[in-house]
C-alpha cells in the first residue's frame, strides 16, 4: 500500500516538473496511471472479500462443530434414558365409552354378502364401554423397543378383555430396515395399524367389517424398508400365524402373509400425500367360522369356510397443513378401497344333515372421508362407505343361510360427526350414520368420550 502512493506521488510531481512541451506525452502517463491505480484497487477488493469469506467460513465451521458436539451429548442422553427406561416402561390409558341409539336391533346387523367374523357389528345400544386400552412400552435396550396392549370393551353383552398387542421392535438396525415380531396390527391398509382411539369416527368402515371383522391383527413377523430418498418409500412384508379372522382355523407354521408398499411426500410447506398399495394372503384354511343370518335355518347352524383367499387394497391420503401448523386450521381426505376372492366350500356347521357349497367369492368395498379442523379444538368429518358382492356356489340355500347373497341390496352408509378437543388428551365426540347395510335403514346416534392417561406416542401419517 506505501509502496503504491509513495510511486504515485513521485510520478505525479514529474510530471508537475515537465515542461509545457511535453503534454501529450503527460497525458498518455496520466491515463496509465489511472488503469494502473484502478487494477490495484480492484485486486485489493478481491483480497478483502476472499478474506472476509474465510472468516465467515470458520465461524460456521465453529457453530457446526458445536451444533454436531450438542447432538452427539443429546444422542448420550437419550441412550442413557433408553437404557434406564427398561426398567420402568412408559404406562398409558385410553379410556373410552360412548351412549348409543339404535333405529333397528343391533342384534339383527348383517352385511348382505359379506359374512361377519371377528368384532364386526355396531355394539351394544346405551350406554356401554368402548375400547379401553392399558400400554406399556420401552426400550429394552439400545437394540429393541417392546409394547404390549391390553384391550378392555363390550362384546355381545359382556365385558372381555383380550391382548391386543405383545411385539418386539428392533431399534437402529440401520440401512433403513425394522423387524417386527409377536402380535401386532398388519400392515395391510392404511386405517389398519391405527389403534381405535386414533381414529377420525367412532367405528370402522363398513369394508373393514367386512373383511376383518373391524381390523386385521394376527402373530407373525413383519420386515419392513424405508429407502434413504427424498420422496418417503416404504416396502414391508409380513408372515403371519393365520389363526386370526379372516384366515382363521388351524394352519401349519405361516397360514398367512402379506406386502404393503407406501410412497408419500410434501408439496410445499402446506401440503403432504401419501399412496399405499397391500396385498394378503391365506391358502388351505380350514374351518374358518362367521356369523350367518339365520334365515328359516336353525339358529346353531354356523357357517364355516375352507378354501383360499386374498385381499388387494389400494389408499390414498391427502393432508393440508397451512405453514405446518397442525395446531390451527388443517384438512385431512382419506380413501380406501379393498377387494377379496375366496375359492372354496362352505358348511353349515351343525345342519342336519350337513348342507355343503362350492364357494366363489368375490367382494369389494370402499370409503372416502373428509376432516376439517376449522378451530384449534375442533373438527368436523363426513364419510361415506359402499359395499358391493358377487358370490357363486352350487347351493344358492345354503349360500343365503351363510350370508353370503347380496339379496338385492347395495350396503352403503353416510356419516357425519362433530368433535371438541379440550387438549391432545381430551376428546368427545357426536356422530350420526344413515345405515343402508341391509333392508331395514337405520338412523345410528352415538356420543363418544375418549381421554388419554400417562405417556402416549405420537401417531402415524
Amino acid at each position: 500500500m506505501i509502496n503504491r502512493w509513495m510511486f504515485l506521488g513521485l510520478g505525479l510531481s514529474s510530471l508537475v516538473s515537465m515542461p509545457a512541451s511535453a503534454s501529450p506525452q503527460v497525458g498518455e502517463i496520466q491515463q496509465k496511471l489511472q488503469q494502473l491505480k484502478s487494477q490495484y484497487e480492484q485486486r485489493i477488493g478481491a483480497l478483502e472479500a476472499q478474506l472476509q469469506q474465510l472468516q465467515s467460513n470458520e465461524q460456521q465451521t465453529v457453530q457446526q462443530l458445536q451444533k454436531v458436539n450438542k447432538e452427539l451429548q443429546q444422542a448420550k442422553q437419550g441412550a442413557s434414558d433408553a437404557a434406564s427406561s427398561g426398567f420402568n416402561p412408559q404406562i398409558s390409558v385410553i379410556l373410552d365409552g360412548r351412549l348409543a341409539s339404535f333405529g333397528n336391533d343391533p342384534e339383527a346387523y348383517e352385511l348382505p354378502g359379506f359374512a361377519l367374523g371377528g368384532e364386526a357389528g355396531i355394539g351394544e345400544e346405551g350406554f356401554a364401554l368402548g375400547h379401553t386400552e392399558i400400554a406399556f412400552s420401552a426400550n429394552i435396550d439400545n437394540r429393541f423397543f417392546g409394547q404390549a396392549t391390553v384391550a378392555i370393551h363390550e362384546h355381545e353383552g359382556e365385558t372381555e378383555v383380550e391382548l391386543e398387542e405383545a411385539f418386539i421392535e428392533t431399534i437402529g438396525l440401520g440401512n433403513g430396515l425394522t423387524v417386527k415380531f409377536g402380535r401386532f396390527f398388519s400392515g395391510v391398509g392404511y386405517l389398519n395399524e391405527q389403534h381405535e382411539h386414533a381414529w377420525d369416527f367412532a367405528d370402522a368402515p363398513l369394508i373393514y367389517q367386512g373383511l376383518f371383522g373391524n381390523r386385521l391383527w394376527d402373530d407373525g413377523i413383519q420386515v419392513s424398508y424405508v429407502a434413504d430418498t427424498e420422496t418417503f418409500l416404504q416396502l414391508g412384508a409380513e408372515a403371519l400365524s393365520g389363526r386370526q379372522f379372516p384366515a382363521g382355523g388351524s394352519h401349519e407354521a405361516i397360514g398367512a402373509w402379506s406386502l404393503f408398499a407406501n410412497v408419500g411426500g410434501d408439496i410445499g410447506a402446506d401440503h403432504s400425500w401419501q399412496l399405499g398399495l397391500s396385498h394378503w394372503r391365506s391358502n388351505d384354511i380350514e374351518g374358518r367360522t362367521s356369523g350367518g343370518h339365520s334365515h328359516g335355518g336353525g339358529a346353531d347352524e354356523i357357517p364355516s369356510f375352507d378354501g383360499d383367499s386374498e385381499i388387494n387394497a389400494i389408499d390414498v391420503v391427502y393432508k393440508w397443513v397451512p405453514a405446518g401448523d397442525a395446531q390451527g386450521r388443517n384438512l385431512k381426505l382419506q380413501f380406501e378401497y379393498f377387494e377379496r376372492k375366496e375359492d372354496g366350500t362352505v358348511t353349515l356347521l351343525n345342519s342336519s344333515p350337513l348342507e355343503t357349497t362350492s364357494y366363489d367369492g368375490d367382494q369389494s368395498g370402499w370409503y372416502a372421508q373428509a376432516v376439517y379442523q376449522f378451530k384449534p379444538q375442533w373438527k368436523l368429518g363426513l364419510r361415506y362407505d359402499r359395499l358391493d358382492a358377487d358370490n357363486s356356489g352350487s347351493d344358492e340355500d345354503v349360500l343365503e343361510e351363510a350370508g353370503l347373497t347380496d339379496e338385492g341390496h347395495t350396503p352403503e352408509r353416510y356419516s357425519a360427526m362433530v368433535e371438541w378437543n379440550a387438549s391432545e388428551f381430551s376428546r368427545i365426540r357426536f356422530q350420526y350414520n344413515r345405515d343402508r347395510s341391509y333392508e331395514d335403514s337405520d338412523d345410528q346416534w352415538f356420543l363418544q368420550y375418549t381421554h388419554s392417561l400417562g405417556s402416549h406416542g405420537a401417531h402415524q401419517f
